[in-house]
């Protein structure tokens, strides 16, 4: 791949990225150079960016991943690695249909006209995708198998409906999943949230709690922050269950708490709004209107002003009685804002005296205040001024009075079980995913309801369950494939009689959860992936993405390969080995977005200054896991840098043919350490540490030794270090540097080169140079060979022209010599 390909006409002494970039992207394509090889001599290396949706456009959030991955990428090939690095889209949900809402476009002619124009946008970045493994989510080979992966859950027992309170989102008229509500707000549109009593189906990803956090110790390559936010998540906690009968009814009400030593505190109970015992409860009570009027009030509350810890804590009484477990004593029973039917049981045991919430509560309501915890040698004042929540000793608590509160905790649960009133337990804050979706674009649930069979899953040799074309799509309409008739009607598959289809889809996430396994083997009929080329590529080596998906995808992909490990499929429990999560890019302080007006198009960059100056940017302008802002001479600057590699290249051309010279003159042996120097930097930093910022900019230095090289020294010096440059720039800048290669006759691409290693020897250095102070200024700098002991570096220092103009006449009281780096001379007078 030298020279240039015939019909392209390109000016040997002027940088045309546009012409330069469309002849090598076109040629990269005709060739298959990016095609994914398999070679038995090579290791497997996986690079993955997370597949976009596809919106229409581009943002510099996806040219920033997608150039950190592609450097990734083609320095592991240049390094003699089998990359895969693939590319596709998570083309199901919301956006799509709500497009065929306002414009009367149906979703899938809108999603693959964006799949198309964002597709070019990746070519023109150049960014070296094998696109002969490209997926694509809403395609039918694709959810075939995302609903094969349903029925594997399924028929595990993992997957199940129950009538639930639910999140509802008025505005996309849908459920969405605990994960997908973020501050009481729907994460992609941002209404207000509401609770929905419906019938749904549930993955039961809480079977799994244990391993997903467990085994985030295994993933030492992963952000600290990422682990820690799954691990809130899942928010395991270890205390007791407690069982409190109710006066005058059979069912007791079931509270976990983790601080079972405060159970003599307990002056009340609350139950959230939701609690299925509230109805019965308030039957035949006085303040039943109170109380119906108090949980309908609730239900339009979002959760988050119902928990914020500064939020008014409201409830009303119930007017029933719970019986303490320990005392015998009645316990009245309220209803509460504060309390969730989702989190712990829906049940509080309300300990004033030690909770914020519940003093809170007491005080607003008038309920007693009973202390039994206080410090170790002090008393608390009485009544109590606040919640008492340190650790102490047990007081007013019977047998217990004077035990440190910690082995109280488990004293007292000790003697809840041998009553049969408690037991030890751990409680969590996950709950199981809830994947129904009333929606139409996105893969159907494969479930049949036959009134004389029940629920019968669709058998796999007849998936895909299609999405019919013929839908209503009405601002509103709830569930659009129950509108079609011919989809909902159709045979049960266990007794052939009439059947109907479940009219819900899937969360979207359900299939962005296994894209990573498919993409190994994209042409599979019978099968989600072929089981042998999963075990040559994955675990995935580095996945890049936003840390916005920490507790959503990147949670639900850890799950489902835990399951797919449990059923044979695989032979690993966690999917991505490393996990890279770049920052935003912000401008003007602010993340890019049309309603601030501070949007940059990577069209415009590109059309204006190239591809590799929008990818060199965005990689030297800040390190990968921060924020980057945006700037405008931060651009031109890259691009003037560009300009300077290709004169480099252009006005030293005779280099690469003329003779040798003396490879041991001291210009030639310091350019030579520099190159070797800079070899080893750019390794660590690209392909080690992912600093590539850092990495670029000692190219950038070695490129201004190259300038500053004596025009008659040594040429093959200057040729090797001219080669070393565009070999290592040419992951960051790929189509300039393919260009230069083959102008100076370079043999083949430059992305099939070895990648450059240095030899260590040569970055010994024969001399040292020392900035030499007085008086602890600077006054000049001396060079010294690397052996000099100190006696010559003082002798070299004090004999300096320049210093002598700063000693002469006065008296040296000393001179201290810093090894390598500094000499510092006292004088007086």
């Amino acid at each position: 791949m030298s020279g240039v390909k015939e019909g392209y006409v390109v000016t040997e002494q002027q940088y045309v990225p546009a012409e330069i970039e469309l002849k090598w992207q076109n040629l990269w394509e005709e060739t298959g150079l990016y095609r994914t090889r398999e070679d038995a001599n090579r290791p497997h290396y996986y690079c993955l960016e997370m597949f976009p949706y596809p919106s229409g456009k581009l943002h510099m959030g996806h040219v920033r991943v997608y150039s950190i991955g592609d450097v990734v990428a083609r320095v592991k090939r240049m390094q003699g690695y089998n990359v895969l690095h693939p590319m596709g889209w998570d083309a199901f949900g919301m956006p799509a249909e709500n497009a065929a809402i306002q414009h009367g476009v149906h979703p899938r002619l809108w999603t693959y006209e964006n799949i198309d124009h964002m597709r070019q946008q990746q070519k023109r970045l150049g960014v070296s995708y094998d696109w002969e493994r490209e997926v694509t989510t809403c395609a039918p080979d694709y959810y075939k198998f995302t609903q094969w992966m349903f029925l594997l859950f399924y028929h595990r027992g993992l997957a199940y409906k129950k009538k639930a309170a639910v999140n509802w989102c008025p505005q996309c008229v849908t459920v969405l999943a605990n994960e997908q509500v973020e501050n009481g707000r729907c994460w992609r549109c941002g209404t207000e949230v509401t609770k929905r009593e419906l019938e749904q189906w549930f993955l039961r990803i809480t079977d799994y709690a244990d391993r997903l956090l467990e085994d985030l110790d295994q993933l030492d390559r992963w952000p600290e922050r990422v682990k820690v936010m799954q691990r809130n998540w899942i928010g395991r906690s270890t205390g007791a269950e407690v069982e409190f009968a109710l006066e005058g009814r059979p069912e007791t009400i079931r509270v976990f708490t983790t601080r079972p030593d405060t159970l003599l505190g307990v002056t009340y109970m609350v139950l959230a709004p939701e609690h299925p015992l509230v109805p019965a409860l308030i039957e035949h009570s006085s303040e039943r209107n109170r109380v119906e009027a108090f949980v309908e009030e609730m239900r339009k509350a979002s959760e988050v002003e119902r928990t914020a810890a500064d939020g008014e804590k409201r409830g009303v009484f119930t007017g029933t009685y719970a019986i303490h477990p320990l005392t015998g004593d009645r316990v009245p029973i309220w209803v509460a804002n504060y309390v969730l039917l989702d989190y712990g049981t829906g049940a509080v045991m309300g300990v004033p005296a030690h909770d914020e919430r519940d003093f809170a509560f007491a005080k607003k309501y008038n309920l007693p205040i009973r202390v039994v915890i206080r410090p170790q040698d002090q008393e608390l004042p009485t009544p109590p001024t606040e919640a008492y929540v340190e650790d102490g000793v047990l007081v007013n608590s019977g047998r217990w009075d004077g035990m440190h509160n910690r082995e109280a905790i488990q004293a007292i649960t000790a003697h809840l079980e041998e009553m049969g009133k408690g037991r030890f337990a751990t409680s969590y804050r996950i709950r199981d995913w809830l994947i129904s979706r009333q929606r139409y674009w996105g893969a159907p649930i494969p479930i049949v309801y036959c009134d004389h069979c029940g629920i019968v899953p669709v058998p796999e040799d007849q998936l895909p369950v299609r999405l019919p074309e013929d839908v209503s799509f009405e601002p509103g309409t709830v569930s659009p494939l129950a509108t079609n008739e011919d989809f909902v009607q159709t045979t049960c598959p266990k007794c052939g009689g009439p059947g109907r289809r479940e009219t819900d889809t899937m969360d979207t996430f359900m299939c962005s959860s296994w894209y990573y396994f498919r993409y190994t083997s994209p042409k599979e009929t019978a099968r989600p992936f072929d089981p042998e080329a999963v075990r040559k590529w994955l675990p995935v080596d580095d996945y890049i993405g936003g840390i916005e998906h920490a507790v959503l995808h990147l949670l639900y992909s850890r799950f489902f390969t835990k399951v797919l490990q449990d059923a044979g499929w695989v032979d690993f429990s966690e999917p991505f080995r490393h996990l890279l999560t770049q920052g935003m890019v912000i401008k003007e302080g602010a993340k890019m977005s049309k309603s601030k007006g501070n949007v940059v198009s990577p069209d415009d960059i590109i059309n204006r200054y190239g591809a590799d100056t929008a990818r060199l940017f965005i990689l030297f302008a800040a390190p990968p896991d921060r924020d980057l802002e945006w700037s405008d001479q931060g651009v031109e600057g890259s691009h003037r840098f560009l300009h300077r590699v290709w004169r480099l290249v252009n006005q030293n051309r005779e280099v690469f043919h003329a003779p040798a010279g003396d490879q041991m003159a001291p210009a030639a042996r310091e350019l030579r350490r520099k190159t070797h120097a800079t070899i080893k930097k750019v390794t660590e930093d690209f392909a080690e540490r992912y600093t590539f910022n850092t990495g670029i900019s000692a190219i950038m230095e070695l490129v201004n030794a190259i300038y500053a090289y004596p025009a008659e020294a040594d040429p093959f010096t200057k040729a090797a270090a001219i080669r070393t440059v565009l070999l290592l720039l040419a992951p960051a800048a790929p189509h300039i540097c393919e260009e230069l290669w083959s102008q100076i006759g370079g043999t083949g691409s430059v992305h099939q080169q070895p990648w450059p290693t240095y030899d260590p020897a040569e970055l010994v250095t024969d001399e040292v140079e020392y900035a030499v102070q007085v008086n602890g200024k600077v006054r000049d700098h001396i060079v010294v060979s690397a052996s000099a002991g100190e006696e010559e570096v003082r002798q070299t220092a004090l004999g300096a022209e320049k210093i002598q103009e700063w000693t002469g006449g006065k008296r040296v009281v000393k001179v201290i010599v810093v090894p390598k780096k500094l000499v510092n001379i006292v004088v007086k007078g």
